[in-house]
């Protein structure tokens, strides 16, 4: 016993409980997702071979994967305009600006959504002014489509985006940027040659932490989309609540979970996890 607490700190044991407590209620459930995606309904890799053989499935996963990567692209385009203004602005808007960002946190995905079916619909208030205004003869389509789903999705993404990015961008010192217009450079050059350079860890984070929450997707899809694009989060529902084949399901969620995986990893290979989200960083 003596030994063993040599080895092993004493903190370990103020853990301990709730290190079990995190295995059998999280890490269990993954274990029987793993193990129902290779036996239901029968024994095999079955599931798996569906990844290859199926058009309906190989639809879906190539809608989620172009959906999430549409969202973004854009959400990120414009949470660095957002992030870039904040930094830059007195500190007295700059309190305001990011008052508001947080604030969006608190609302619902699903009163968001319903916000945007009443926005775009049909005989919704965009269409409405479109027509009154005479830009438009019949009503625009934006919903019961992809369209419709991508600007529910970057509208929901785009705080998501700025956070990452405007705690990399309060970490730069400023000197290096006064350099640069000192030595000559434009404030393009400046932008593109040292700022831009310099805030790609928040531009890979923020990217990832989109896509990773994108891949997610349930509420809006099924909503906006109208049915008519599925993504695979509600194709797993479909799997679960509709058809009853768990074995799918569960090999699509393990597919998903491992893709999460797979994407951290890869994150990691260049850079490491604290510079990405401003640790370590000096002013």
């Amino acid at each position: 016993m003596q030994a063993l607490r040599q080895y092993i700190h004493p903190g370990w044991f103020l853990v301990a409980p709730f290190l079990l407590v995190v295995v059998a209620f999280y890490l269990g459930p993954l274990v029987n997702i793993l193990w129902l995606s290779v036996t239901d309904p029968e024994p095999g890799l079955g599931n798996y071979e569906a990844l290859f053989t199926s058009d309906s499935l190989a639809r879906i996963l190539w809608t989620t994967l172009r959906t999430c990567l549409i969202t973004t692209i854009f959400s990120v385009a414009i949470g660095y305009c957002l992030a870039y203004a904040m930094v830059h602005a007195h500190n007295r808007n700059q309190n305001i600006m990011l008052t508001l960002l947080l604030i969006s946190f608190w609302i619902s995905v699903l009163v968001r959504t319903f916000a945007w079916l009443m926005l775009l619909g049909h005989n919704g208030l965009v269409n409405n002014a479109f027509e009154t205004i005479g830009l438009i003869d019949r009503p625009i389509r934006f919903m019961r489509n992809e369209l419709g789903v991508l600007i529910g999705m970057i509208h929901y993404m785009v705080p998501y985006a700025v956070l990452p990015l405007m705690v990399n961008m309060q970490t730069l010192d400023p000197r290096v940027m006064a350099a640069s217009r000192n030595l000559g450079a434009s404030g393009p050059q400046t932008f593109w040659r040292i700022y831009l350079p310099l805030t790609l860890p928040g531009l890979v984070a923020s990217s990832l932490l989109v896509f990773i929450l994108s891949l997610g997707f349930y509420v809006t899809p099924a909503i906006l989309g109208g049915g008519k694009v599925l993504m695979v989060a509600e194709y797993i529902s479909v799997q679960l609540l509709v058809t009853l084949r768990w074995g799918t399901a569960a090999m699509l969620g393990t597919l998903m979970l491992l893709g999460v995986l797979a994407l951290l990893w890869v994150m990691s290979r260049f850079m490491r996890f604290s510079a990405v989200f401003g640790g370590g960083a000096t002013r």
